[in-house]
C-alpha cells in the first residue's frame, strides 16, 4: 500500500504516446539491421512496456524480427519498501538453456532508482553470452547507486528519494500516465 501524500499527474496518456514513440526511434537506431535482437520486459510494468515499443518498432519502423522475454525481478514494492535485502531474480526455465549469443538484447523496465533490477538482469543476460545488452526505461530518476546505465531514458525525473514516482502502466492499472506521490511525513 502506498502511504498518505500529495499526488500530482505529471504525465497523461498522450504525452507518454509522444515519450514512447521518440523511445522506439532511439530504439530502432540500435537495432536496425540487426538479425537477431530480444525485447525483455521485467515484471510487471517492464512487460507491457516492452510490448507498447515492440509494436511501434513493427508499426512505425518495419522492424519484426524480434524475439520478447520476461524476466522475473524484484526487490521494492511499488511504495520502494524493501522486500527483499538482495535483488531476486526468479528464473523462467524456459529461458534455464536459452542462449543469446551474438544477440542484441534490449531489456525494458519502467523505472530506474538505484539500478539494482537493471544490474540484476544485465548480469543474467550476460551469462547467456548476449553480444549487446542495451538498457531502457519509461522514466530515469537520476539516482543510479549501482554501475549500470540507461541507453534510453523516456524521461529523467530528479525529484526528492523520500518522493514516490508512480508509473501507471495497463493492465496493471486503467490509466497510462505517470505521477508523483510526495508522502506526507507525521
Amino acid at each position: 500500500m502506498l502511504p498518505v501524500g500529495d499526488r500530482t499527474c505529471l504525465y497523461r496518456q498522450s504525452e507518454l504516446d509522444a515519450v514512447l514513440n521518440n523511445m522506439a526511434w532511439q530504439a530502432g537506431g540500435l537495432i536496425r539491421g540487426k538479425k537477431n535482437v530480444v525485447l525483455v520486459g521485467i515484471v510487471r510494468r517492464g512487460v507491457p512496456l516492452s510490448e507498447m515499443l515492440h509494436a511501434r518498432l513493427a508499426a512505425q519502423y518495419d522492424i519484426n524480427n524480434i524475439t520478447m522475454m520476461q524476466l522475473h525481478i524484484k526487490r521494492y514494492a511499488d511504495d520502494l519498501t524493501l522486500l527483499y535485502p538482495e535483488t531476486k531474480l526468479t528464473e523462467n526455465l524456459a529461458h534455464a538453456n536459452m542462449d543469446l549469443t551474438g544477440a542484441t538484447v534490449l531489456v525494458v523496465d519502467d523505472v530506474m532508482f538505484h539500478g539494482h533490477s537493471m544490474l540484476r538482469a544485465v548480469e543474467y543476460l550476460a551469462t547467456k553470452q548476449a553480444a549487446e545488452i542495451r538498457t531502457i526505461v519509461l522514466v530515469d530518476r537520476g539516482a543510479n547507486k549501482l554501475p549500470v546505465r540507461t541507453d534510453i531514458a523516456g524521461i529523467r525525473l530528479d525529484v526528492a528519494p523520500s518522493h514516490i514516482i508512480e508509473c501507471n502502466v495497463p493492465p496493471y492499472e486503467a490509466d497510462f500516465k505517470i505521477d508523483l506521490l510526495q508522502p506526507r511525513i507525521n
